[in-house]
């Protein structure tokens, strides 16, 4: 994991993991994001070293409030971009992977602008 987005990524990850299951392991997010068990394991470190996840003894993992903030930042920022793109008429597969490339380099002025736009049409 080498950078911002790596790492806004895994959060996001676990945090749809949590969503879903109430629960979430390493293999979780390993099958999720189609990252290998070793990658996952390396992220997973370098986020508990940052402090965005805590890892129990039994392996499950949780996000931290600085996780969770940001986890939550990005999250929103899929949904809401999927759903414009979606509402312009990009097909939903498009508009899915579009939004996961753009939730990680838009400006929060353009980005509050978009959903400000998409919940008013």
């Amino acid at each position: 994991m080498h950078n911002n987005e790596s790492a806004e990524m895994y959060l996001e990850s676990i945090l749809e993991i949590l969503n879903e299951r109430g629960e979430a392991r390493s293999i979780d997010v390993a099958h999720k994001t189609g990252y290998s068990k070793p990658s996952v394991s390396r992220a997973v470190g370098l986020l508990k070293s940052r402090g965005h996840i805590e890892v129990s003894a039994s392996g499950y993992i949780t996000l931290t409030e600085s996780g969770k903030k940001v986890a939550e930042k990005i999250l929103e920022r899929h949904e809401t971009i999927t759903a414009f793109l979606k509402k312009i008429g990009v097909s939903p597969e498009t508009a899915s992977e579009d939004a996961c490339k753009i939730e990680h380099v838009i400006s929060d002025e353009s980005f509050a602008k978009i959903k400000d736009f998409t919940s008013k049409i």
